[in-house]
């Protein structure tokens, strides 16, 4: 006779959390549908080896999901590195991701001096209507992005970042990088987000900005081009027509460590 105890309800539990996350991982990298076919196969899977026990279906089906999970991995290499990424980046996991750091890393104080050339140059570029992409590493390295972009390593001051972003500048349409109060590098290309929820009035600089919060913990400042909009691209979701004060605070809020 079979039991049904407490381990059994949280096992259940446990895996309907489980491909609940996986299904919202999916949905923001548009992979939900691939996703759904997924489950169905499982189902059907399910049904044809062990309810009917239909022997030829069920042995081909057997051998499919054998070399499934190898192909899985294949296909979703990014939403599998993104998962364990935001793990990682949870604010109860950062006790262990300060253990790996190096001691320059744990020196390293995010504080007003910082934040404010940031702001007043996109105060700047937001009345001339200059385009701007700013990318603030926190927790989640970029350099695999820092790498495809020209090397600057310089303090943060507010003429450098509006002469990166000056229309006649070479660097103008790529990302600037900032990584431990330094900008890295500028002219970066960043991954594209395709999601399907994004106004049709913000472009390509907007799609890149949400694109780099997808995979990453970092924040994403962009000037609008057209508009002259300030916005903040975090976790997949955008802050948008942000004022002065609005992009200060959330910069403080989010960037400086206590």
């Amino acid at each position: 006779m079979l039991s049904f105890g407490i381990k059994d309800i949280i096992d259940i539990f446990s895996v309907a959390i489980l491909l609940y996350y996986i299904y919202r991982l999916m949905k923001e990298s548009s992979s939900a549908n691939i996703f759904g076919g997924i489950i169905v196969f499982i189902v059907v899977w399910i049904f044809v080896s062990q309810i009917f026990e239909m022997r030829l279906l069920g042995s081909i089906l057997d051998k499919v999901v054998n070399v499934g999970s190898l192909t899985l991995i294949i296909l979703f290499q990014e939403e599998i590195r993104h998962f364990f990424s935001t793990i990682g980046s949870r604010p109860s996991t950062h006790f262990l991701t300060r253990i790996f750091k190096s001691k320059k890393d744990k020196g390293d104080n995010v504080h007003r001096e910082d934040i404010m050339p940031i702001v007043m140059a996109c105060m700047n570029m937001s009345k001339q209507k200059v385009g701007a992409l700013i990318i603030i590493e926190r927790y989640v390295g970029l350099s695999e992005y820092i790498a495809t972009g020209d090397m600057i390593n310089a303090n943060i001051t507010q003429r450098l970042i509006e002469n990166i972003f000056f229309k006649n500048s070479p660097l103008h349409d790529g990302a600037m990088i900032i990584s431990h109060q330094r900008i890295k590098a500028a002219g970066c290309i960043l991954p594209i987000s395709h999601d399907t929820d994004i106004p049709k009035s913000l472009g390509l600089r907007h799609r890149a900005a949400l694109g780099i919060s997808q995979k990453s913990d970092c924040l994403a400042v962009v000037v609008s081009e057209e508009t002259g909009g300030i916005s903040i691209a975090e976790k997949g979701s955008f802050r948008l027509r942000m004022s002065a004060e609005e992009l200060e605070s959330a910069l403080s809020k989010e960037w400086i460590k206590e």
